[in-house]
């Protein structure tokens, strides 16, 4: 004699989405035009391979070391990925380096006590961050937090320049949660 067993229709679910979820897919673009990711990240590109092979730094930045051997990111912000951060603030701080520009920037209020708020993209996602003290905490520099990581903005010399705004030479430091850390050497500017 046979026996048969039920299964749950709940646990039928459960197993045929966990198979599907280690089965490898192929990525079809034009199956999911309405796709879009969440608001708090912006796809520009798509995310490195995690089986290509490293890059070495560019001039003015150095190699991330430290953490669990994957590579610090940072691409440079779009007018779209800006505007759609809808950053609030009178003034506004922003990093570049000759490669890439800007690769964080940030708003806030003079003599508030409110916190910047900013934006950087890393490995193709926006992803927002922010430091205390209002824009006059970021003049000199600053150390803006943000999930799973620290970016910290260290101005390296006077201003060069004329106008209202001058750059002044700066190194931007990502140390991610896991103890990784990159540096880029660019400029610090601040205002309107």
């Amino acid at each position: 004699m046979t026996r048969h067993r039920i299964v749950s229709p709940g646990l039928l679910v459960a197993a045929v989405v966990a198979v599907a979820a280690c089965s490898p897919r192929e990525e079809n673009k034009a199956a999911a035009p309405d796709a879009t990711p969440p608001a708090s990240s912006t796809p520009a590109s798509p995310p490195a391979s995690a089986t290509s092979t490293p890059q070495p730094p560019a001039a003015g930045q150095s190699a991330t070391v430290g953490g669990d051997g994957s590579q610090i990111r940072l691409d440079a912000l779009t007018p779209a990925d800006v505007e759609g951060a809808r950053l609030t603030g009178e003034l506004g701080c922003s990093f570049s380096t000759p490669e890439a520009s800007p690769l964080l920037l940030a708003m806030g209020d003079v003599a508030s006590k409110d916190a910047a708020q900013g934006v950087v993209k890393v490995a193709g996602y926006v992803e927002r961050i922010g430091a205390p003290g209002g824009f006059d905490g970021m003049l000199k520099g600053a150390t803006f937090s943000g999930a799973g990581k620290t970016i910290r903005i260290a101005v390296t010399g006077p201003a060069a320049g004329g106008g209202e705004s001058p750059p002044s030479p700066a190194t931007l430091t990502y140390e991610r949660m896991d103890g990784a850390s990159r540096t880029w050497i660019g400029s610090w500017t601040c205002g309107p």
